[in-house]
């Protein structure tokens, strides 16, 4: 059985309407304060739109809502509810539905973000130590208070670069932290997916977050995105395998007396490791890649060493280029 090692007992002290989600009472807002001005973009549960309070013409996010059970939409509000004003995650400013429809829609802060393509290009070494430091803030932030995010990946990440800051969103998919209970494998976006969601253990923790944050990581550094790039969950396990190697991959399925589908373990193979030296790129942030980055970071002294290399590493990829 698996079980986090960090932050574990959180709900378990905390009150039960802290993480009792169901049973939250929404106090529903005003929809008139707010005007739509454009659309900015969608997910498979929302639309999103740059708006207007008209009340104090401040610019704002209208999240707009698609159908879905009520209990996602009460753990998401909750959950907001419950970090708001914590580091760098994105601030939830009112709720409110269509009174017609009831189609409800979360208000948020307005960050004047630049899309991740464009903009991550552009970065240099410094920025890139910078922001991953300003994520893992509010990752460290969120686990402490005994939430997982599980979709941390470059479009849940907006950076206003002009005024240097970072906000996590959409935590439309997070979840409070139990132990030892088992939870839906069916989260993250595939090319962040962590090794246990693609190995169906659904016992996970905040390690989740931080292999997906791994991931952002190394694409911004090497300048490939998506890092790890499956064309589907098995494809996306074999990638991760060629890349480091099939002697840890088999060490944690031993320790979690998980088995492979037999036309999975063909794909992935006999043990061979892919070293970021073979390709002349390993430098001292390239080492932290294979060695920190890219595993379970779970424990609270890891994460916080973790935060300090990549925020005072002083040398970051002398050449770029593709691992595969």
């Amino acid at each position: 059985m698996s079980g986090a090692r960090v932050y574990a007992d959180v709900n378990v002290h905390r009150p039960r309407e802290y993480w009792d989600y169901e049973s939250l009472t929404v106090q529903w807002g005003d929809q008139d304060d707010y005007e739509v001005v454009r659309k900015v973009g969608r997910g498979k549960y929302s639309e999103v739109f740059e708006g207007i309070n008209v009340t104090n013409k401040e610019r704002c996010i209208i999240k707009i809502l698609k159908p879905v059970k009520k209990k996602k939409i009460k753990r998401e509000i909750k959950i907001l509810q419950n970090l708001c004003g914590g580091p760098n995650v994105v601030k939830l400013l009112d709720i409110v539905r269509d009174r017609h429809s009831k189609t409800p829609s979360l208000i948020f802060e307005y960050v004047n973000s630049i899309d991740f393509k464009v903009l991550y290009v552009t970065l240099t070494d410094y920025d890139i130590r910078y922001y991953i430091y300003e994520l893992l803030k509010a990752l460290d932030y969120c686990h402490s208070q005994g939430i997982m995010h599980r979709d941390v990946k470059p479009h849940n990440v907006m950076i206003d670069h002009e005024m240097r800051e970072l906000r996590l969103i959409d935590w439309g998919l997070a979840e409070f932290y139990h132990p030892a209970k088992e939870y839906n494998v069916r989260v993250a976006s595939r090319y962040f997916k962590g090794p246990e969601l693609l190995v169906d253990l659904q016992d996970y923790d905040y390690s989740l977050d931080m292999w997906s944050l791994g991931c952002m990581f190394a694409g911004m550094i090497f300048r490939k995105e998506p890092f790890f790039y499956g064309h589907d969950n098995q494809d996306q396990l074999v990638k991760i395998a060629r890349v480091l190697g099939t002697d840890e991959l088999n060490a944690y399925l031993n320790k979690y007396h998980l088995e492979l589908d037999p036309q999975l373990e063909a794909l992935v193979g006999r043990p061979l490791i892919f070293l970021i030296s073979s390709f002349g790129m390993i430098t001292r942030t390239g080492s932290l890649l294979g060695r920190q980055w890219l595993i379970h970071t779970s424990s609270k002294s890891d994460l916080r060493r973790t935060a300090e290399c990549a925020r005072n590493s002083d040398t970051l990829i002398l050449s770029y280029g593709f691992l595969f």
